[in-house]
C-alpha cells in the first residue's frame, strides 16, 4: 500500500480518533467522582456565604468547609405542603417536577421540583438561626443559581448569593459581587402578610423613603438581569415556592 494512499490516510485517521475518543472516555470517568466532589464543596461553600459561616470573599480549605458544614442541617421540603419530609435525606430527594402555570412563573423557568433540599442553621439552643433557601430563575443570559438566607424571623434578609450564572461580566455579573449581595443584608423580605416585598429598584434606594427597608441598589446597565433577580425572588418567596414552607416555620410547624 503506498505511504500517500486514501486508504492509509483514513486508515491513520480513524485510529487517532479511536486512541482519542478512548483517553477522553477514560479520563472523564476517573475524574468524574473529584468533579462531583468539588461540584459539592462549592454548593456547600456557597451555603455557608449565605449562611454567614464563611465570609462572602474567602475561599476556604476543603476540611473547614467540611467542619463548618457540620453545623447545617439539611431537610427535604415539599413544596405543596411546605412540610419537611421526615426520615428522607438529601440524597434521597425525588425527581418529580411539576409545571408552573405561566402567569406565576416569575422566573422563568416553567417548572419546579415538588422537593427541594432547604438548610438550617441553629443556635446552641436548638432554635433556627437562618434558613438558607435554594433559588433559581432566568436572567438575561442564563439561568442564575443561588441562595436566599432569611434570619430567623422568617421575613428579615440575612444574605444572598448567586453562585452559578452566564450574565454579563461587569453588568448583570455584578449579582455575584459580594460588595453589592452585602446590600441586601438586614432588608425586609416579606410583608405582614407574608407576601415578597424585597425588590431591585433602579438606581440607588433613598434611605428616608418609607420603602427603604425592602429595597435594593439597582446594577447600571444591567436592567434585565436585576428584573431577572425581582422575578426570582418573588417567585421563590411566593405562594409556588417557600411561602407555605415560610408559614409553618413562623407558626411553629415544619
Amino acid at each position: 500500500m503506498s505511504k500517500d494512499s486514501i486508504l492509509k490516510t483514513f486508515i491513520v485517521a480513524l485510529v487517532i480518533c479511536l486512541l482519542c475518543a478512548i483517553t477522553v472516555s477514560w479520563t472523564a470517568t476517573k475524574l468524574k467522582p473529584r468533579q462531583e466532589e468539588n461540584k459539592m464543596l462549592d454548593r456547600q461553600t456557597n451555603v455557608l456565604k449565605a449562611a454567614g459561616l464563611v465570609d462572602a470573599k474567602e475561599s476556604p480549605s476543603a476540611a473547614k468547609v467540611k467542619e463548618l458544614f457540620a453545623k447545617v442541617d439539611a431537610v427535604v421540603v415539599n413544596l405543596d405542603s411546605g412540610r419537611v419530609r421526615e426520615n428522607v435525606k438529601p440524597e434521597e430527594l425525588r425527581e418529580r417536577l411539576d409545571p408552573i402555570p405561566k402567569e406565576e412563573d416569575f422566573a422563568g423557568i416553567k417548572e419546579r421540583p415538588d422537593e427541594v433540599v432547604v438548610y438550617l442553621v441553629k443556635n446552641d439552643s436548638g432554635v433556627i438561626d437562618s434558613v438558607i433557601l435554594p433559588i433559581y430563575g432566568r436572567g438575561l443570559w442564563s439561568v442564575m443559581y443561588g441562595f436566599l438566607a432569611l434570619s430567623g424571623d422568617f421575613t428579615t434578609v440575612k444574605n444572598v448569593t448567586f453562585y452559578d450564572h452566564g450574565e454579563t461580566p461587569g453588568l448583570g455579573g455584578e449579582i455575584s459581587n459580594p460588595s453589592w449581595t452585602g446590600k441586601w443584608t438586614g432588608k425586609t423580605a416579606l410583608d405582614g402578610e407574608g407576601l415578597p416585598v424585597v425588590h431591585i429598584i433602579k438606581g440607588n434606594v433613598d434611605p428616608t423613603s418609607d420603602s427603604a427597608a425592602e429595597e435594593i441598589d439597582g446594577i447600571s446597565g444591567a436592567t434585565l438581569t436585576c428584573n431577572g433577580v425581582n422575578g426570582t425572588i418573588r417567585y421563590w418567596l411566593g405562594e409556588y415556592g417557600f411561602g407555605e414552607y415560610l408559614k409553618n416555620l413562623k407558626s411553629g410547624r415544619q
